[in-house]
C-alpha cells in the first residue's frame, strides 16, 4: 500500500511539475515531437522496404528446363531429390504439353503455331518451377540443381537477383540506423532539456533530502515526469503517422511508382506504427528523466 501511495503522489507531482515548469516542459515535447516525428518516417520506410523485400522474394523462381529427351522416370528423380533438398520451400512441375496449352491459350500467334504439334513435335521442354527458402542461397541452390541428371537449362535472374536482394537490405539495414540514431539524438537532448528543470528545482530536491527522503522517492517524479513528457511528444508524431500515411497510400493507389513495390495496407499497420511512436515517446522521456536526475544531480 505504501508503494501505491508513493507511486500515485509521484505521478500527481510529476504531472504538477509539467505545469508548474511550463516553459521548460514545452522545450521538452517539443524536441520529443520534432524528432519523433523523423523517427516515424523513417519506421514507415523501414517497414516498408522490408515489405518490399519479402515481396520479392516471395515472387522469386527458378525455372528448370528438363532435356528434350528426358523420360518419366528422369522427372520422377528430379521431384524425388526436390523434395529432400534443403532449400526448397516447393515446386510445381508442369509437362511440356501443358506448356503448350498454356502457351496456346495466352496468345492466339502461339495457337496458330501449335495447334498441330504432337507430343513427338513439341520442341517445348518439361519445366519445374521452385520457390525456395532462403533467397541469399538461390545461387547456390540453382547450382547445385544445374548438376542433376537431364537438366538442361537453370534460370533465377541470375546476378540480378542478388544485387536486388542486397540492395533492399542495405536500404533495410540504413533505415533501422537512422531510427536508432534519433532516439539516441532524442534522449541526448530530453537529457539536457531535463537538466535544466532539474537544476532549478535543486532547492526543493535538497529539503526533500533532509526531509529524509530516499534516492528512490526522490528520483520516481522525475522518472515518470519524463513519461508524461514523452506521452505527450508522441502525440503529433502519431497523428501524422496515422493521417499522412492514410493520404500517401491513397495517393499512390497502395503501389510506390511501379505494381512491384507494394505499400504496406494502412490497416493494421498505421495503429501498429503508432503504439510503437507511443512506447519509444515514453521510454526515451523516462531514460533521458534517469539519465538526467543520475548524472546530473548525483542522487
Amino acid at each position: 500500500m505504501k508503494l501505491i501511495r508513493m507511486l500515485g503522489r509521484s505521478i500527481r507531482d510529476a504531472f504538477k511539475s509539467v505545469i508548474r515548469n511550463f516553459s521548460l516542459s514545452l522545450a521538452s515535447i517539443s524536441c520529443i515531437t520534432i524528432t519523433l516525428i523523423i523517427v516515424a518516417i523513417a519506421i514507415m520506410a523501414s517497414f516498408n522496404v522490408q515489405n518490399f523485400t519479402e515481396e520479392i522474394e516471395k515472387d522469386l523462381t527458378i525455372v528448370v528446363f528438363m532435356e528434350n529427351d528426358a523420360k518419366e522416370e528422369d522427372v520422377d528423380k528430379m521431384k524425388d531429390y526436390l523434395k529432400n533438398k534443403n532449400n526448397i520451400a516447393k515446386y510445381t512441375y508442369q509437362p511440356k504439353e501443358d506448356v503448350k496449352e498454356q502457351m496456346m491459350e495466352e496468345y492466339d500467334v502461339f495457337k496458330s503455331v501449335m495447334k498441330d504439334w504432337d507430343e513427338e513435335d513439341n520442341p517445348l521442354r518439361d519445366t519445374f518451377k521452385i520457390k525456395v527458402k532462403d533467397v541469399e542461397k538461390i545461387g547456390k541452390t540453382a547450382a547445385d540443381i544445374k548438376k542433376e541428371n537431364k537438366v538442361a537449362l537453370v534460370q533465377y535472374g541470375e546476378g540480378m537477383v542478388e544485387k536486388l536482394v542486397n540492395a533492399f537490405a542495405s536500404i533495410e539495414k540504413v533505415a533501422y540506423g537512422v531510427v536508432i540514431a534519433l532516439v539516441v539524438v532524442t534522449v541526448f537532448l530530453i537529457i539536457n532539456t531535463i537538466k535544466l528543470t532539474i537544476f532549478s528545482r535543486k532547492r526543493e530536491i535538497g529539503i526533500m533530502r533532509l526531509v529524509g527522503a530516499s534516492n528512490f522517492s526522490i528520483k520516481i517524479p522525475f522518472i515518470i515526469e519524463g513519461m508524461i513528457l514523452g506521452l505527450f511528444g508522441s502525440i503529433v508524431p502519431v497523428i501524422l503517422t496515422t493521417y499522412g500515411y492514410l493520404a500517401f497510400y491513397k495517393h499512390f493507389d497502395g503501389y510506390l511508382f511501379t505494381k512491384l513495390i507494394e505499400l504496406i495496407p494502412p490497416e493494421p499497420f498505421i495503429y501498429q506504427a503508432s503504439i510503437l511512436i507511443i512506447i519509444i515517446g515514453i521510454i526515451v522521456g523516462m531514460i533521458g528523466s534517469a539519465s538526467a536526475v543520475r548524472k546530473y544531480l548525483k542522487v
